[in-house]
C-alpha cells in the first residue's frame, strides 16, 4: 500500500501545514481547520479514488490560501462607518471619527446608496464627495513598485446625483486619470468600476489627490487600495518591438502603469479571490479573433512554480492551468497562427506581457514556436522547454515593449504560431495569459497631455479660491474708499501737495487754470 510520504510531494505537504495567510483566520480557527483537514485525508485510504481526489482538492485549497504578505497594504472603505468584508478581506472606514484621517479636504461628506442590490459589495455601498480638492495620504515603509486600485460606482442617492461629477487624480505627481466621472467611456453596462496602478514610490508616501474639474461639482471614490507589490512583479527590463526590430529596454521599474486589460486564454474568469494579489482575469473569447485551428485545453494537475520563472504571485494556478493551443493534425505541421486584439489609445507605450505553461505537450523537447507583435516577429524559435529548465506545467513570462495604436488602427495586436522547427504530432504553439499595461508619457501622465503641475495649479482648493475672492473684494472696497476719500479731500482744499504760491485764493477750487499774467 502507497505510504502517506510517497502519496504527497514534498511541496504538496508543505502547502497542507502552511498558515491561511490571505484568509487571515485565526489562529484557533486555523489550527482546527488544518488538523481536521489533514485527519480526513489521513483516514481516506491513499490508495483510493477519494483519496486522490481529497488531495488534489486540499491542494487547490491551500495554494488559494497561501499569499504573500505585502510589507505596506492599505484597504479603506471610503464613506463608510464602518469596516467591510469582501473576498475575504478587511476594508477599514475612513471616517476621521474611527481612524487616524488618511484623506485631507474640508467639507467631504459620506453618501449611502439607496435600495442596493443585495449582491453588490459593501465598498459600493458608500463614497466619499469631495466639493474641493482633497487627498488621500500613505505612509509606505519600503521604496518599490505599489499597486494603487481606486473603486469607483455611481449608484442611486437622492443626496447626490454622481452623473455631475468630473475629475482629475494624480498620484504621486502622475496623472492617472483625467475629466474622469467614475464611468470608463467604453462601458455599457453600469456598475462598480475598478482603475488598477503600479506606481514606483521613492519616497515615503503614496498620495493620491482627487481634484475637481472646473465644470464639476466635486469627484468621489467608493474604495481606496494601497499595496506593495511583489519584488518580482515587474522586472526592469523589457524587449521593445517596432518595426526596425527587436531591442531591450531599460528602467521599467520606474514607469508608471495603467493595467489595461489582464487576460485569462481559453479559461474561466479569475476573481480576486482565487489570485494571490487579488487581482480579476477575464475571459479572452471577446479579443481572440482567429480561432480556426486551434483548440481550448485545461489541465487538472499541479503547476510546478520553480526558481527564475514565474511565481504565484506574477500569476495564479487558475490562469495557468488553462490555455490555447495549436496542434499539428493528421501528421502536418498547421500553418495557423492565433491572434488576439486589444483596443488602446494611441500616442502611449504598452507593457504587454504574455504568460506560459506547457500544460499541453506530452514530452519536453517538442514545443516551439513564433510570437508577433502588431504584425512584428518579437520572440523566434520560442523554446519553452528551454527557458524552465526543461520542467513540464511550469510557468513562464516575456516582457515586451510596443507602440500603441498600430498602425492606425487603434489596437494592439498578439499572435502565436508555428516555427520552423515545429513538428510533426506535436503542440505548436499555446498562451496561457495576457496583460497589457499602459505606461505614461513624456508628460507624467496616463491620462492625455496635461501635466500634474498644470491641473493642480488651474484646479486649485475651492476654499482657498473663496478666501482669494474674499480678499480681492475687500481690496477693492478699500481702494474704492480711498478713491473717494482723496477725491473729498481735495475738493475741500486740504489736500497734501504743496500749492503754487501764485494761485489766487479764491481760484482753489476753479479747477485746472491759468495763472493770471503779470502787468
Amino acid at each position: 500500500m502507497t505510504s502517506w510520504n510517497d502519496a504527497l510531494t514534498r511541496p504538496q505537504l508543505e502547502h497542507l501545514t502552511r498558515p491561511y495567510k490571505c484568509l487571515k483566520f485565526s489562529p484557533s480557527s486555523y489550527s482546527y481547520s488544518t488538523v481536521s483537514n489533514l485527519s480526513l485525508a489521513m483516514a481516506i485510504p491513499p490508495s483510493s479514488i477519494g483519496f486522490r481526489l481529497l488531495v488534489s482538492l486540499l491542494v487547490a485549497l491551500f495554494a488559494v490560501a497561501v499569499s504573500f504578505f505585502p510589507p505596506d497594504e492599505y484597504l479603506l472603505d471610503c464613506g463608510s462607518a464602518v469596516d467591510s468584508t469582501v473576498d475575504n478581506r478587511r476594508f477599514v472606514s475612513d471616517s476621521p471619527a474611527l481612524n487616524a484621517p488618511f484623506f485631507s479636504s474640508d467639507g467631504s461628506i459620506s453618501v449611502r446608496a439607496e435600495n442596493p442590490s443585495p449582491n453588490l459589495a459593501q465598498i459600493y455601498r458608500t463614497a466619499r464627495v469631495f466639493p474641493r480638492s482633497a487627498k488621500y495620504e500613505f505612509n509606505v515603509g519600503e521604496k518599490g513598485t505599489h499597486m494603487v486600485r481606486l473603486h469607483f460606482h455611481r449608484f442611486n442617492s437622492s443626496r447626490i446625483d454622481f452623473g455631475e461629477a468630473e475629475f482629475h487624480v494624480v498620484v504621486n505627481g502622475y496623472v492617472v486619470l483625467s475629466n474622469f466621472s467614475g464611468e470608463d467611456d467604453s462601458s455599457t453596462k453600469y456598475g462598480p468600476r475598478v482603475r488598477e496602478f503600479l506606481i514606483w514610490v521613492d519616497v515615503g508616501k503614496v498620495v493620491i489627490r482627487l481634484v475637481p474639474s472646473a465644470r464639476s461639482k466635486f469627484a468621489f471614490v467608493n474604495a481606496v487600495e494601497v499595496i506593495s507589490a511583489p519584488k518580482d512583479l515587474i522586472a526592469d527590463v523589457a524587449t521593445s518591438v517596432s518595426d526596425d526590430g527587436t531591442e531591450k529596454f531599460n528602467g521599467l521599474v520606474h514607469q508608471a502603469m495603467e493595467v489595461v486589460y489582464r487576460t485569462n486564454v481559453g479559461g474561466r474568469k479569475v476573481t480576486p479571490f482565487n489570485d494571490t494579489l487579488w487581482r480579476t482575469w477575464v475571459p479572452d473569447d471577446e479579443f481572440f479573433k482567429t480561432g480556426e485551428g486551434s483548440d481550448k485545453i485545461y489541465f487538472a494537475s499541479r503547476i510546478k512554480y520553480i526558481p527564475g520563472g514565474a511565481s504565484r504571485e506574477v500569476g495564479p494556478d487558475n490562469v495557468y492551468n488553462s490555455a490555447r493551443v495549436v496542434k499539428s493534425k493528421n501528421g502536418s505541421v498547421p500553418q495557423v497562427n492565433m491572434t488576439w486584439e486589444f483596443p488602446v489609445a494611441k500616442g502611449y507605450k504598452y507593457l504587454v506581457r504574455m504568460h506560459f505553461c506547457d500544460i499541453a505537450s506530452k514530452s519536453l523537447g517538442v514545443l516551439y514556436f513564433n510570437v508577433y507583435i502588431n504584425g512584428n516577429l518579437a520572440y523566434q524559435d520560442f523554446d519553452l522547454s528551454y527557458l524552465t529548465g526543461y520542467v513540464l506545467a511550469s510557468p513562464f513570462y516575456m516582457d515586451f515593449m510596443v507602440e500603441g495604436g498600430y498602425p492606425s488602427s487603434g489596437f494592439i495586436s498578439i499572435s502565436v504560431g508555428p516555427s520552423s522547427k515545429s513538428g510533426e504530432n506535436a503542440v505548436d504553439a499555446i498562451l496561457n495569459a495576457v496583460e497589457i499595461m499602459k505606461m505614461n508619457n513624456s508628460m507624467g501622465s496616463l491620462d492625455g497631455y496635461i501635466p500634474a503641475e498644470m491641473i493642480l495649479s488651474r484646479c486649485p482648493n475651492r476654499k482657498n479660491i473663496s478666501i482669494s475672492i474674499s480678499v480681492i473684494a475687500f481690496m477693492c472696497i478699500l481702494t474704492s474708499i480711498y478713491i473717494v476719500a482723496r477725491r473729498r479731500i481735495v475738493r475741500d482744499g486740504f489736500g497734501w501737495s504743496k500749492l503754487p504760491v501764485d494761485v489766487p485764493g479764491h481760484d482753489l477750487k476753479a479747477g485746472n487754470q491759468l495763472a493770471p499774467r503779470r502787468p
